[in-house]
């Protein structure tokens, strides 16, 4: 190359700006995808209302800095003649407009929070409100990323921006808007900009690359709208690196090339893989990603892609007519009809489930391409699986099967425990759905079997306050449990119902959901009266008392008597109880039964049962 051609190269480079900077809005005619800002805005410059602070919101590349440049120029702007004021439209060729176009207007100061965020930046900048503008009708002070801002310099910054002077204005922009104090956002009038929709990009950044002289295909236009992600200051980079990609060859750019540029998948690739893992053909979808990503596809970005897939055929399902948009690509109404029509509403949610799951796995796993690989195969899995419909139904219509009476009660020279004789029914059934034989179970008996908790509980009789207590425990209510024991004064028991007296500070809602808690597990209607006075200690305070006494009897012991002695000073600290801790007799006395024609052996609590303090049978100090 010679000297010429790479002084005229480094040139061009030099002065080359990219598309983000060279497209900027300089008047809200050309600022795309916020006309409701612009509709306010506009009616506040006409009516002279205009307020002394704003905050523009939202996330990044949607226009917030673009948005407070065009506000700053149209406070200052004086027309071509130079006898203009404020307006919603700035000339854009008189002094002002120019001079804060090239950021050389002194006027207009423009911070970047996250490099100043101290009290002392705040302070040397309100130092400088009190002087009028130099050249401009307006000082404005824009600060962008505010919320970066520390306390002390939002503190600082309070008084001078609920009380400005005449000639100042503040324009604040941020990502994070809950991060900025309520104070200072009760002191500013706040905008909303909006992510810009997919169809407003495809127009914008179409127009832009016609202006370019470049030949972009629509889906490759689409694939930069829906991957900027309604922001546009994304969506130009993207089309600046597409455009470069494109250049050389001064042909067409195709979908594809954008998809390889962006590491994309194809969509047609994305629609394959759902419709394999749907079918149950894990092996196929296990190949198609094997092959998307030997072509550099990202495994994450791929399962995102059949995410997206899925929603679609969500839409479609529930909205057919979404499919005549014309912004809709054909591959995606085609298939998506297709696939609609195919697939049930519960398939859909579960694999949008799994998939979403599946996707934040992916993120935090060390291998992405495996993680999709066990997703994809769960997912293909599932399809095998009844829905919990179908599960439910097999479970209503199944039948019991009663243990065989003279099967032995463990298998023959087996060393694991007899079954215990206090072991519900409900443990000791098996579930078969109707129609199964005892030959090897079914996909849905497979399903079923594990669900026993599903069936219809046994009547279950309660003779004892106690009793209530060992079924709180045998159901895992350990909160209920330990209130049975700490809160409730005992007054009456029977059948049915239970009179007591709450400790103080015991929850208002404990009979309530006493009787709630038995009601279900009994089927059965028990009523919890609360008394004003009266009822015996809590089994806890009672237990306590056992144990104190216990405690007593150990100290008088011989043996520990010698052992204190042998060493003076030491102290008792723990007792330990082998073997389970009876309740009071107060609280295990049986109570009446229900029917008046009983006989007396019906209502015998027996001697076996008790309460354990902890599952180990012990008793700590």
């Amino acid at each position: 190359m010679s000297e010429s051609a790479e002084s005229t190269s480094k040139d061009a480079s030099a002065g080359y700006r990219v598309l983000a900077r060279s497209y900027r809005p300089s008047n809200f005619d050309t600022l795309i995808g916020q006309d409701a800002m612009v509709r306010t805005l506009t009616n506040a410059f006409e009516s002279g209302r205009l307020a002394h602070a704003f905050v523009l919101t939202g996330v990044r590349g949607v226009g917030k800095t673009t948005t407070a440049r065009i506000i700053a120029r149209a406070l200052n702007c004086i027309g071509p003649d130079g006898k203009g004021g404020p307006t919603i439209t700035p000339c854009g060729v008189c002094d002002m407009c120019r001079s804060i176009a090239e950021d050389r207007l002194v006027d207009v100061i423009e911070m970047d929070a996250a490099s100043n965020t101290g009290v002392d930046n705040m302070r040397e900048l309100i130092d400088g409100v009190r002087y009028r503008p130099v050249a401009a009708r307006y000082k404005v002070y824009i600060i962008d990323e505010v919320h970066m801002l520390s306390k002390g310099a939002f503190n600082a910054l309070l008084k001078t921006l609920e009380e400005p002077p005449a000639h100042v204005k503040f324009i604040f922009a941020t990502t994070e808007i809950r991060k900025v104090p309520v104070t200072v956002l009760s002191r500013c009038q706040r905008f909303d900009l909006r992510r810009v929709d997919v169809e407003t990009l495809m127009t914008y950044f179409t127009s832009v690359a016609e202006r370019e002289g470049a030949k972009v295909e629509e889906g490759a236009i689409r694939l930069i709208a829906r991957s900027a992600d309604g922001s546009v200051r994304d969506g130009m980079s993207l089309l600046d690196q597409a455009i470069a990609v494109g250049a050389g060859e001064g042909k067409l750019l195709t979908e594809g090339a954008v998809r390889d540029m962006l590491g994309l998948a194809d969509r047609a690739r994305s629609f394959d893989i759902f419709e394999l893992v749907m079918g149950g053909d894990a092996q196929g979808a296990i190949k198609t990603l094997a092959e998307d990503y030997a072509a550099g596809a990202d495994p994450l970005i791929l399962l995102q892609d059949v995410l997206d897939v899925v929603h679609w055929v969500t839409r479609l399902k529930v909205a057919p007519s979404a499919a005549d948009d014309a912004m809709v690509a054909e591959l995606d109404r085609v298939r998506g009809k297709a696939l609609a029509e195919k697939l049930s509403m519960g398939e859909l949610t579960r694999a949008w489930q799994m998939l979403l799951k599946g996707v934040r796995e992916a993120q935090a796993a060390p291998a992405p391409l495996q993680a999709a690989e066990m997703i994809l195969i769960r997912l293909a899995y599932l399809t095998d699986l009844p829905t919990p419909a179908d599960a439910a139904k097999a479970l209503a219509g199944a039948t019991v099967s009663a243990p065989n009476p003279s099967a032995p009660s463990r298998p023959s020279g087996g060393a694991g425990p007899a079954p215990s004789s206090s072991m519900s029914s409900a443990q000791s059934r098996t579930t078969m759905p109707q129609g199964t034989t005892h030959g090897a179970p079914t996909a849905m008996a497979r399903a079923v079997a594990p669900q026993p908790h599903i069936e219809a509980a046994p009547q279950v009789e309660l003779r004892s306050f106690a009793d209530v207590i060992e079924l709180a425990q045998t159901h895992g209510e350990a909160v209920l449990r330990a209130e049975l024991m700490r809160a409730i004064h005992l007054v009456s028991f029977r059948t049915g119902h239970i009179e007591v007296r709450l400790t103080e500070g015991a929850p208002r809602d404990l009979p309530n959901r006493i009787s709630r808690f038995l009601g279900n597990v009994t089927g059965a209607r028990w009523m919890v009266e609360v008394a004003q006075s009266g009822g015996a200690d809590t089994v806890g305070e009672q237990m306590d008392a056992q144990v104190r006494s216990k405690r007593e009897d150990v100290k008088r012991h011989p043996l520990v008597q010698s052992i204190l002695q042998a060493f003076p000073g030491a102290e008792l600290e723990q007792v330990k109880q082998i073997g389970p801790v009876a309740l009071p007799a107060a609280f295990a006395t049986p109570a009446p039964g229900p029917r008046p024609d009983a006989e007396p052996g019906d209502d015998d609590y027996g001697e076996d049962n008790y309460i354990d303090v902890d599952p180990a049978g012990d008793l700590d100090l």
